[in-house]
């Protein structure tokens, strides 16, 4: 009994963290022939004031290519105000009398798109969700839909077939992965990934492994390599109020794979595949102040050594705004958020950020946020 209640504690854990800000929402339920079946979603405006630079992208999130780097800084504008509400969301999942689940997810962010859509019978999993390379439980809440920096693992969705029993899940995904200086790459291989995930007293811990292969085959010559990522999160109640959390990542031939930073994961130089190392990690606190309403703090940053792909000419870090290839990205944010009636979260979030090249240009941007989210 206790052992479930500590699964149960790390899934509503996780639920927090993927629903960005929402509070705590009453699905609409209902039977049908059997069917025990829910419907549920919210609606939410996001709005941002971009400080000193234009940062913000689709959802009111930061996005770091943005930040001018160099010479570039010289030309800021100042004052960018936008908002929007494509991170709206609609769900259905039902389980049928056998005990198979199906689940349905969509919202509105590059149009209306499929978040989740999957089947699951006894521990066996089919279809597109969280990628198991993922963890929530060491994330800090942000009002940013995107987090954090350096968070554990993909921190989002994609194709596969996963097997989970109790706090052990393994599974063969979709690979993501990208290799600089080639326009003949493959995926011959899925993904590999086994994710441990439990709690013990005030502690919810998870920690994961992925593999994956790097390939390039222009029918006359090949190259592969394997890379591999490992991360490991946390979270510890200090009390009823406070909580502390925080995440470690590292990657080898698969930095796609390390949250917000992801751009290449290999090269290729002499006709054969080069891997790409990094790291991130996150920390952060959350402080309950009673009554649906939070502080919560936060710092994540992520770094790839691309150094030997920019001196075999394969890589070129720039000094423009242009989506140049970043050596290293971080961000500290603080929020408040609270709840004035039942199903309804709002919040406003301070962010500060900063980029840096390859080559040594770097540059810094803020924003502030705002969000109102109505849940069901």
């Amino acid at each position: 009994m206790q052992s479930n209640k500590l699964r149960m504690a790390i899934r509503a854990t996780a639920a927090i963290a993927v629903l960005g800000m929402a509070g705590p929402a009453s699905a609409v339920s209902f039977d049908a022939g059997g069917y025990d079946t829910s419907v549920y979603g919210y609606a939410r405006l996001n709005a941002s004031y971009d400080i000193d630079e234009n940062v913000s992208n689709d959802t009111s999130s930061f996005d770091y290519s943005k930040i001018n780097v160099g010479a570039n800084e010289k030309n800021e504008a100042t004052g960018y105000f936008g908002s929007e509400s494509t991170q709206t969301r609609i769900g259905i999942v039902t389980t049928s009398p056998e005990g198979v689940e199906v689940k349905v997810e969509a919202d509105f962010r590059g149009g209306f798109r499929l978040r989740h859509g999957y089947g699951s019978y006894k521990g066996v999993l089919a279809g597109q969700t969280w990628s198991n390379f993922t963890s929530f439980v060491g994330n800090t809440s942000t009002l940013d839909f995107d987090g954090l920096p350096g968070l554990a693992g993909y921190q989002s969705r994609v194709p596969q077939l996963r097997y989970t029993s109790g706090p052990i899940s393994v599974s063969a995904e979709q690979p993501k992965n990208s290799i600089a200086g080639s326009t003949t790459t493959k995926n011959g291989m899925p993904a590999l990934t086994a994710r441990l995930e439990d709690s013990a007293g005030n502690l919810s811990y998870s920690a994961a492994v992925l593999t994956q292969q790097l390939s390039i085959d222009s029918g006359t010559s090949d190259s592969s390599a394997f890379g591999f990522a490992t991360f490991v999160a946390g979270k510890i109640a200090l009390s009823d109020m406070i909580t502390i959390q925080g995440t470690l990542s590292y990657a080898d031939g698969a930095s796609n794979y390390l949250y917000r930073m992801g751009q290449v994961s290999g090269y290729v130089e002499n006709g054969d595949v080069e891997t790409i190392s990094g790291y991130g990690g996150s920390v952060g606190a959350g402080f309950n102040l009673g009554d649906g309403s939070s502080i919560n703090i936060g710092y994540g940053t992520t770094k790839i050594d691309i150094d030997d792909g920019v001196a075999a000419g394969v890589i070129v870090a720039t000094s423009t705004n242009d989506n140049s290839l970043n050596e290293s990205i971080s961000a500290v944010m603080a929020n408040y958020q609270w709840t004035p009636v039942k199903n309804v979260k709002m919040g406003v979030e301070y962010k500060y950020a900063t980029r840096e090249l390859q080559n040594g240009d770097d540059g810094d941007a803020s924003s502030v946020a705002f969000a109102a989210q109505y849940n069901f």
